[in-house]
């Protein structure tokens, strides 16, 4: 069982940056992705279930969007119009109980 996440990076504010997360092991249905930021918990940003309904948090809604493409057990994170408080370590997660190691997003201004 693995869930490894890729995408992040430095990227100045208003920029995009995807992150995917790959699952080996097991079959994905539902999926998430959380952040947590310096000194603050870590936080849901968007989840996608078996179906493809999707649930964002509002700071983030009409700016991100997850997807999924369910051959590849692989679930992305498009981060558009991005702001310095985006920056935080972000985590991928599936059916609840499996977490990735983080990618850090890190959004200058």
């Amino acid at each position: 069982v693995q869930l490894q996440a890729s995408g992040g990076g430095l990227v100045q504010a208003g920029g995009s940056l995807r992150l995917s997360c790959a699952a080996s092991g097991f079959s994905i249905n539902i999926m998430g992705w959380y952040r947590q930021a310096p000194g603050k918990q870590r936080a849901l940003v968007a989840v996608i279930g078996s179906g493809g309904s999707t649930s964002y948090a509002d700071s983030v809604k009409g700016r991100f969007t997850i997807s999924r493409d369910n051959a590849k057990n692989t679930v992305y994170l498009q981060m558009n119009s991005l702001k310095p408080e985006d920056t935080a370590v972000y985590y991928c997660n599936a059916n609840v109980v499996y977490w990735g190691k983080g990618t850090l997003v890190t959004v200058s201004s």
